[in-house]
């Protein structure tokens, strides 16, 4: 229980429904408690300046009536309309110089409000005048001439109405303030659950998905808002995870099976050496184990290359790269080990890149091309455009249309025929593509002028 209260002291352990629901009762609760008070403020300055006025024009209406109306020993008389009370003006009196009142309004007491005297045709703001037994008025006054000297008119706006009015409106906004911030609480409160209700349901099944069962998907709601994208994100990612699946495991089971026989080679090899010491001679090993040795090692290195392209980033490496240097190292490479003619025709061309990725790349499709090459290739690069073409032909049998494609895939041979030590494992044009890839770049198998295959490189410069 104390772990659970401390829990929800802290905003950063509520769920969203509670966060939301939260923030939007602070929000409105803040919005209200603004707006009540503002709509108060602004009620009982215009009820004051309404009762104001009304003793404003009742003072002037009793002082233009002075000079004007009827006579009696005290001066003018005052009609009995201007010395009534309303539920604006609260009192009307009319004093002397002495402080009596010579007039007032039905039912007030003798008290005058004030003694301050205003002289003649002039009116004054008194402000608020409180009198114990009378009430709390704001008080205008105007100076007046009588027989027995001068006079003050004086009309008090009374502040009891407008602060009733005021307090009313006030108790009103105090009781539905409350409700309407609980309503507003429970309605978001509601509201986020309906909408992250469709999110639950994708990470329960995205939790009950394991590695054995990535062709499950996710449930897409009938509808184009972000929960529906979520969603479709959420099983394209699946789709990725189980495609990359099925790449990791035929990977495995093609280098398992691709490394069982040189291993067997060599294990036949060794328990023959094992059991006829006579044989155990160059022969043996110059014929049989150095060569799975050496295959087995090219494997080796192969796989590893792949592992590194699919997990490391190789822009770490980058640097300037010429590739007509690359091309004519690899041309003097084979004419120093092949038979096979070699033809250049190449031009300045630099791009950014991983050096030793980008000679590999270039070695691997030459290795490709000598290896079926009847008599020549061609390697040739130049520019088109914003990227560098690495072109490289040869005059064998050429690729079909249909296999342009699979001809990059990891341990494909077109050439069953062919035997393993000359066909190689499959992955060198596996690592071109990868490599090609990483670069930005792409590669495919066209018709070459000299009646075989045309590897073409592009990348960017």
């Amino acid at each position: 229980m104390v772990h659970l209260g401390r829990d929800l002291l802290r905003p950063r352990s509520w769920t969203v429904r509670v966060r939301s629901a939260v923030a939007a009762t602070v929000v409105v609760a803040v919005c209200l408690i603004a707006a009540g008070g503002a709509l108060l403020g602004v009620l009982y300055t215009s009820l004051e300046d309404s009762a104001r006025s009304a003793a404003a024009a009742r003072v002037a209406l009793i002082a233009a009536q002075w000079g004007t109306g009827d006579r009696d020993e005290n001066g003018p008389r005052v009609e009995n309309s201007l010395l009534a009370t309303d539920g604006q003006v609260g009192i009307v009196q009319v004093v002397d110089a002495s402080g009596k009142v010579l007039t007032s309004s039905p039912g007030d007491a003798s008290t005058p409000l004030t003694t301050q005297q205003v002289s003649p045709s002039e009116v004054q703001d008194l402000g608020r005048i409180s009198v114990p037994g009378i009430g709390d008025f704001w008080v205008t006054a105007a100076g007046l001439s009588s027989p027995r000297g001068q006079a003050t008119v004086v009309v008090g706006a009374d502040r009891e109405p407008v602060e009733k009015v005021v307090s009313t409106v006030a108790l009103l906004l105090a009781a539905v303030g409350p409700f309407v911030v609980a309503l507003v609480a429970f309605a978001t409160y509601r509201l986020v659950g309906a909408a992250l209700s469709p999110v639950e349901s994708i990470r329960a099944r995205v939790a009950s998905i394991s590695g054995a069962r990535l062709t499950e998907r996710v449930p897409v709601p009938d509808t184009r808002d972000e929960i529906a994208r979520l969603a479709l994100t959420m099983n394209h990612m699946l789709e990725r995870l189980e495609d990359g699946q099925r790449a990791q495991q035929r990977f495995v089971s093609d280098a398992s099976h691709e490394l069982r026989s040189p291993l067997a080679t060599i294990t036949a090899a060794l328990e023959l050496a094992e059991t006829r010491p006579e044989l155990r001679d160059a022969a043996l090993l110059n014929d049989s184990l150095l060569p799975e040795v050496r295959r087995m090692r090219q494997l080796i290195e192969d796989l590893l290359v792949l592992a590194r392209s699919d997990e490391i980033d190789t822009a770490a490496a980058y640097g300037d790269v010429d590739l007509e240097d690359l091309l004519y190292e690899e041309a003097k490479r084979v004419q120093a080990t092949s038979g096979v003619v070699t033809e250049l025709s190449i031009v300045p061309v630099r791009v950014s890149g991983d050096p030793s990725a980008l000679a590999r790349m270039v070695r691997n499709v030459v290795d490709n091309a000598v290896r079926h090459a009847r008599t020549r290739i061609v390697l040739s690069c130049s520019m088109s455009g914003d990227d560098a073409v690495v072109s490289i032909d040869d005059d064998g049998p050429g690729v079909s249309m249909a296999d342009r494609t699979r001809v990059f895939d990891r341990f494909v041979r077109l050439d069953s025929s062919r035997a393993r030590d000359e066909g190689g494992a499959g992955l060198g044009l596996a690592i071109v593509a990868d490599t090609v890839s990483a670069h930005g770049g792409s590669v495919r198998v066209t018709d070459s002028p000299a009646g075989g295959a045309r590897f073409e490189i592009r990348l960017p410069t």
